[in-house]
């Protein structure tokens, strides 16, 4: 049995239905039942004693990060004879700068992962092709799209494709104490992602790159400071490379990363 935390969200979803096609017995935790199509167990992964029931007879996690006790939680994990974990991580763990809020408490789930005892693999993608699920409200409203960070170039992830690389790490030997690093197949900027989702949809959009200060602004009162001032770093300072171009995808998982079209493609129903 595999337990699939973040079950309802972009990434975990993927798991959850990768491993159905791979015909693998699945659970999905929840914090409050869901409607999805596979056995669900209510837990908080904040309170591992919540657990017990969702670990019974798991052999293996594909675990978010950043919860507040990891390592109790990894300890609960191993007790109910949990052997293997794939921690969804970030190449934020190894920016050039890691004094920030998100690099430290990926760091801080990796390490918890490392001294667990449990055999682990670390997925580290670039930013997900998901996140472009962010521009919904503003599409609602017109045909311009105005964000942050508009001249940084991104060779971002597609969540189906880090499931597939989740699934065999899961299921196949050769993975343990390996630390993936993950991409798409291609560099593109955010006016370039907008023009493909334009393409997609049929319609005539427009990109606005924001200022710092009106992107500071923007994100002001939505999104903590902590995490404000890690983005900037990130981005605008240039700590975190996520143009690369990896060849982990393939090497995996036997076929090529996905490209943004195909991702919009299969998910331009969430934008209409």
């Amino acid at each position: 049995m595999i337990l699939v935390t973040g079950a309802t969200g972009n990434v975990g979803g993927e798991v959850v239905q990768a491993l159905v096609r791979a015909g693998q017995p699945v659970r999905a935790l929840v914090r409050e039942p869901a409607g999805l199509a596979v056995e669900q167990a209510v837990g908080d992964l904040n309170d591992p004693g919540s657990l017990a029931p969702a670990l019974d007879g798991v052999r293996g996690v594909f675990l978010l990060p950043g919860y507040r006790d990891m390592a109790g939680l990894l300890t609960s994990m191993r007790r109910a004879g949990v052997e293997r974990v794939v921690l969804l991580s970030s190449l934020a763990t190894i920016a050039t700068d890691t004094r920030n809020a998100v690099s430290e408490f990926m760091i801080d789930s990796e390490t918890a992962v490392r001294e667990s005892g449990l055999a682990w693999t670390f997925l580290r993608p670039n930013a997900f092709m998901s996140n472009a699920l962010r521009w919904l409200p503003q599409l609602r409203e017109g045909d311009v799209v105005k964000d942050a960070f508009g001249d940084v170039p991104l060779a971002s992830t597609d969540p189906y494709d880090i499931a597939a690389v989740a699934v065999r790490a899961l299921l196949d030997p050769g993975h343990e104490g390996q630390a993936y690093p993950l991409s798409g197949p291609e560099r593109l900027l955010p006016a370039e992602r907008l023009a493909v989702l334009a393409e997609v949809l049929d319609r005539d959009l427009r990109f606005h790159a924001l200022t710092d200060e009106e992107a500071r602004a923007d994100m002001a009162g939505r999104i903590p400071e902590e995490y404000i001032h890690a983005f900037f770093s990130f981005y605008s300072d240039g700590t975190l490379d996520e143009s690369q171009i990896y060849p982990t995808v393939e090497k995996v998982t036997g076929h090529p990363p996905r490209t943004f079209k195909q991702w919009a493609d299969a998910h331009a129903d969430d934008f209409r």
